[in-house]
């Protein structure tokens, strides 16, 4: 099962770039039964190793758009590092309970994100073409801003590196990153950050690597395979459904639906 899980998980990240945290942390809580915690920590590294072989075949692919990277990280990397002391240092603290509900209000940001993408890159396309400098002189400081607060929000919930990534982007580059290049460098940004803010957690000692193994034995094949075939699949359809899945798992986080 856990293989599975992490072969389907795999496959929509390489597909839509979706996937990794809005996906497992909860099949790992609601399925699996792992602590809140656990899922977060394992979860962030099982999104870094499988979003890097999807980078790969992106890269070689002439995809990513290594500026707007550059721009992220300058905001995600030291963002994630903060929230990783506040977690370790206790500046803050949830109990299993509080962080189950924090996890699902983060998935059902992801799924409005998912459904919201097409009208904010309207918006962000529009301002851009009305008002070309004015838009030009923010880009890079929204830009930075936007990786600082994705840099928070998957260092403590393992949520929104995908979904959320995108309509950022969608918004702040609706001309420059298409579709494609979309989706390539939003699951290029999301592999250190990942990475960065899972070993944080590692040391803090939230992660079950025997978990992780399982996880990735079924995640690595799939989101290769996802990867190769993302361009030929439309998609709309798949992130609307994938935002009616995300939707409802985070009604069920929540308490909205049991």
């Amino acid at each position: 099962m856990l293989i599975f899980a992490g072969f389907f998980t795999g496959l929509m990240v390489g597909l839509t770039g979706v996937g990794a945290g809005a996906m497992m942390t909860p099949i790992l809580l609601l399925v699996f039964g792992v602590s809140p915690v656990t899922a977060v920590g394992t979860d962030l590294l099982f999104a870094g190793i499988t979003k890097a072989v999807a980078s790969r075949v992106h890269d070689k692919a002439g995809l990513v758009d290594w500026q707007v990277l550059r721009r992220l990280w300058l905001g995600s990397l030291p963002s994630a590092g903060l929230t990783v002391l506040m977690i370790h240092f206790q500046w803050f603290e949830m109990d299993v309970t509080t962080l189950k509900q924090v996890i699902g209000w983060a998935v059902l940001l992801t799924a409005a994100g998912l459904i919201a993408q097409k009208r904010l890159n309207e918006l962000g396309r529009r301002w851009r073409i009305v008002d070309e400098s004015g838009f030009k002189r923010i880009q890079p400081i929204m830009t930075v801003i936007a990786g600082a607060l994705l840099g928070f929000l998957v260092t403590l919930t393992s949520v929104g590196a995908g979904a959320l990534g995108a309509v950022m982007l969608a918004y702040l580059y609706p001309l420059r990153l298409t579709p494609a290049r979309l989706v390539a460098t939003d699951i290029v940004h999301a592999v250190p950050l990942a990475l960065f803010a899972g070993l944080g957690h590692m040391f803090v000692g939230h992660v079950d690597f025997q978990l992780l193994g399982w996880l990735l034995i079924g995640s690595v094949p799939g989101v290769w395979l996802g990867a190769r075939i993302s361009s030929s699949i439309p998609q709309k359809y798949l992130r609307w459904a994938l935002a009616i899945v995300l939707g409802s798992i985070g009604m069920r986080l929540t308490g909205i639906w049991m």
